[in-house]
């Protein structure tokens, strides 16, 4: 058995991948110590390329295979997938987001959301705009928080000039023949956000 130390205070590696393990490859630096893992013994591990830094304080095993939305919702379980990554979940686009486009609470703290991996772009939103259209999914067995099918849409109509032309484009065209789209509540949607008349002449001629 392999033992880390750091002066008087011995540890097993086993112990050690074993609390990774069970925390689904994502452990922080408080729940470290309170099992007697000090800095140096991560250090260490860091060193010898079994774990990697996240983000400050918190931890992955690296030989343990996360899922990137595992981790998001691990370190910010607040989070709600939308924009391109709400656009790909609905199956609207098939471009695969180069970052996770999350939304957030405009008053957050933004440090929190300075991760070394996986890259997530925030969108400070709202508090009373914040949870419209939010549903809960899943991505590979993992659940997700992410905007509705009404919510995504109308949120690219409203940043549509920070949406790639294409992906905006195919959006809306899915979205049209989508057998399973809800006309009204897009336009509740719309009039909240107060992006109706932009609906009206990209969707509206064709609904």
């Amino acid at each position: 058995m392999r033992i880390l130390k750091d002066g008087d205070i011995m540890i097993s590696y086993e112990e050690i991948k074993k609390i990774f393990i069970e925390n689904n490859g994502i452990v922080g630096t408080s729940d470290l110590m309170k099992q007697g893992i000090t800095i140096r013994h991560l250090n260490k591990l860091i060193d010898e390329n079994k774990l990697f830094r996240i983000k400050k304080g918190v931890y992955q095993w690296i030989e343990q295979d996360v899922e990137e939305c595992v981790i998001i919702f691990k370190l910010a379980p607040e989070a709600i997938l939308c924009m391109e990554s709400a656009l790909y979940y609905h199956g609207y686009t098939d471009r695969v987001p180069n970052c996770f486009n999350i939304a957030v609470n405009r008053d957050s703290n933004k440090r929190k959301y300075k991760i070394n991996y996986p890259i997530v772009k925030p969108y400070y939103v709202e508090a009373k705009y914040l949870n419209i259209g939010l549903m809960e999914g899943e991505i590979n067995g993992t659940k997700v928080r992410v905007y509705d099918k009404e919510r995504t849409i109308c949120d690219v109509l409203r940043f549509v000039n920070k949406v790639d032309r294409e992906i905006f484009n195919k959006a809306l065209q899915n979205y049209i023949k989508d057998d399973t789209k809800n006309i009204q509540r897009l336009i509740e949607y719309s009039k909240e956000f107060k992006v109706y008349n932009k609906m009206q002449m990209w969707i509206g001629v064709w609904l």
